[in-house]
């Protein structure tokens, strides 16, 4: 179960984001969740969003570049100790997280991974009964 995530490539310049949230604002396309990487030059603006395929058509028509990567979400429990566990799997399975940001709703926290093995990090967070999700369950929350 993979989802899409969007890069956005960003001038590291005030105001930058808040273009990109009031363009997608304005197309009604909801920021499921996001994290901001940023060096002295530019910054990467990931995205989940609730409409991956009109968020690239618009960012595009604005001249914004726009990469979509697959990423894995994973829902646990919001409690102390649960995101140590899952790393544990996935350390132990000698998988690579390339980056992860994660986002909690009440009883529940969803983290979004990109592993250097997609498929072998879905197979084995499934072989532990670990909750995935798709987009579709992204938007339900």
């Amino acid at each position: 179960m993979l989802i899409k995530q969007l890069s956005v490539f960003l001038e590291n310049k005030r105001g930058r984001f808040t273009e990109v949230a009031k363009i997608l604002g304005q197309a009604d396309i909801n920021l499921t969740a996001f994290t901001v990487a940023e060096n002295s030059d530019f910054g990467i603006l990931r995205l989940i969003v609730s409409d991956v395929d009109k968020a690239i058509e618009i960012l595009k028509e604005e001249r914004y570049a726009v990469s979509v990567t697959d990423v894995v979400c994973l829902r646990c429990p919001n409690v102390p100790g649960s995101l140590a566990k899952v790393m544990e799997i996935i350390t132990a399975s000698e998988i690579f997280v390339e980056y992860m940001y994660a986002f909690s709703q009440g009883e529940d926290a969803n983290i979004i991974i990109r592993p250097d093995n997609l498929e072998r990090c879905v197979e084995v967070l499934k072989a532990n009964k670990l909750v995935l999700l798709a987009s579709n369950d992204l938007y339900k929350l």
